[in-house]
């Protein structure tokens, strides 16, 4: 119990902090579901898939006040030959066939971190343009979600004198934001690397009833992301990747992963998050269900005092890849 009353106590004093440099989820198996930071890879390998990412930071450390992230995600391609392209409605009216090259995505999300809680849902159209034996892709969504703060669980100092605290006494601690973000993404053949950007509106948040504490305004976000994949011979493939994620003051952070796979149906990973963690990664695919874990070693003294970050992916995946580069012929 003391050691959530401090968490507690320190979540509210680095408020403008968190606001700045954590005000997106954080995944460590991202590159098994890029499109949760880029909206641009919404339907670009053709396949319509379904995952759910829980994560649970710093297990141990008051488990129900460290952050804490639930995704579930789905996107798709409208192909050629989809079922809606072929039914007798589409062939009987005036509408265009469809190009193949829409994508459409769509997650809702709840992210927490300490007393301060996102909950929302995001909706995303992409298009992707054939380029050869690549294609080249954009994407931009549109997202909604309430931001809170929890104030029932803050013990404050000056409780016992019931003296108020102006930045969370009030009516603004419950707001709902409108956001925005916005990608690219490019693959060619094993290669792909894509770049996009979140909270593209900037939002301002503003807490309490005292006006003097100013407004906090959510920073933009970026990433940065490659990879190749290297077929070392019919069972076996390599696959190291980068991602740099930057706020909109340069706070940087790089994940260097490298993953290997047997029969695309198995893999291990190894990250290194800089000067913040080494993350290990295994999964399993069967049939068309496919399961992923990963564990965060922080290298932070937090460690100490937890057993570490934990994070658990479950999908589905729909589709033929056996004609995945033939983009034409495909979609």
């Amino acid at each position: 119990m003391k050691r959530v009353t401090i968490l507690l106590a320190i979540t509210l004093m680095i408020l403008p902090a968190v606001l700045k440099a954590q005000q997106v989820p954080l995944y460590s198996q991202y590159m098994m579901n890029k499109y949760l930071i880029n909206p641009a890879f919404a339907g670009s390998e053709g396949y319509t898939s379904y995952n759910l990412t829980a994560r649970q930071q710093w297990m141990g450390f008051g488990d129900a006040n460290t952050p804490s992230t639930q995704a579930l995600a789905v996107q798709t391609r409208v192909l050629q030959n989809s079922y809606l392209a072929k039914s007798r409605l589409i062939r009987s009216s005036s509408r265009k066939k469809p190009s193949g090259r829409v994508g459409l995505g769509g997650y809702v999300f709840n992210d927490r971190n300490g007393v301060i809680n996102r909950t929302g849902l995001q909706a995303t159209y992409a298009y992707h343009i054939p380029l050869g034996e690549g294609q080249l892709s954009f994407g931009a969504s549109g997202s909604i979600y309430q931001f809170k703060i929890d104030d029932d669980e803050l013990i404050l100092p000056d409780d016992d004198l019931g003296i108020p605290d102006p930045l969370i006494d009030g009516r603004r601690n419950t707001m709902f934001i409108p956001d925005a973000s916005a990608g690219m993404y490019y693959m060619y053949k094993n290669l792909y690397v894509g770049f996009s950007g979140t909270n593209l509106f900037q939002s301002v948040l503003k807490f309490g009833s005292d006006e003097s504490y100013g407004n906090y305004k959510l920073l933009r976000n970026y990433y940065l992301m490659g990879g190749y994949r290297i077929q070392l011979d019919d069972e076996f493939a390599l696959e190291p990747s980068l991602l740099v994620h930057s706020t909109e003051n340069f706070n940087m952070q790089a994940d260097i992963n490298v993953k290997g796979y047997y029969k695309n149906d198995y893999w291990m990973g190894l990250s290194y998050r800089t000067g913040s963690a080494l993350i290990t990664m295994v999964g399993v695919k069967v049939g068309k269900l496919y399961f992923g874990y990963a564990y965060d070693y922080s290298l932070r003294e937090i460690q100490n005092l937890s057993y570490g970050s934990h994070e658990i992916m479950l999908g589905l995946r729909f589709g033929d890849s056996q004609r995945r580069y033939r983009w034409l012929r495909r979609f």
